[in-house]
């Protein structure tokens, strides 16, 4: 699994005008290939007077699917260069949708491709994108006199506490970069004499939002 990629964890809808054109775009985060073509279609029926409803979109990290239409514009002024502005921050996870009504003033190719990625990118700059990380769920088992000692390492190493249940032993849930995995769960060993129970949980991806961290 890649460590981290770049996505939108809310998307957004911006419009500009070029020579009376309308081009409205909206970014919509997706999963799967169908949620894609859902959205594109669903706009197509909301927008069914306009002009084109030109759409890309790139689903996946490893072997991404990467998909582009110019809706009856002239070939690649309007699906490949909106494909390229999402190649180019590293997005993936999500589809666009740039909407044109014609406003009477043929624009030339060259215009056409400036349209269809500054609309794009205004899109993008009212959605909100994240980078999301990979992280081990790791569960840790302990007694009330190591704790302090596992807590202190956790905050020098910035490893995130998800959450703490007490008993007559103590339950930790942590969240921890693949990188950092191997190095504290030796140091956790030798905190604790051994006495701590390590035991992974899987992996998950996660991204922090205001301060706080969101499992996604």
């Amino acid at each position: 699994m890649k460590e981290a990629f770049n996505t939108v964890f809310e998307g957004g809808t911006a419009e500009i005008v070029m020579k009376k054109s309308r081009f409205i775009a909206t970014v919509q985060p997706v999963h799967t290939e169908e949620e894609a073509i859902d959205f594109i279609d669903g706009l197509k029926k909301k927008y069914w007077d306009a002009s084109h409803n030109c759409s890309a979109y790139i689903i996946g990290t490893e072997n991404p699917i990467l998909r582009c239409s110019d809706d009856g514009e002239p070939s690649k002024t309007a699906g490949r260069p909106m494909l390229d502005v999402l190649l180019a921050r590293g997005l993936t996870d999500l589809v666009v949708v740039v909407t044109r009504y014609f406003g009477g003033t043929l624009l030339g190719t060259g215009g056409l491709v400036k349209a269809y990625q500054s609309a794009t990118v205004e899109g993008l700059n009212q959605s909100r994108v994240i980078t999301k990380q990979l992280g081990i769920k790791l569960q840790v088992t302990t007694d009330y006199n190591t704790l302090g000692k596992l807590q202190y390492l956790a905050a020098q190493e910035q490893i995130t506490i998800l959450s703490a249940d007490y008993t007559e032993l103590v339950l930790l849930h942590l969240l921890v970069p693949p990188s950092k995995f191997d190095n504290l769960s030796i140091k956790m060993a030798e905190l604790s004499n051994g006495s701590a129970i390590l035991e992974t949980l899987g992996q998950v991806y996660f991204t922090m939002l205001d301060g706080k961290v969101h499992l996604l």
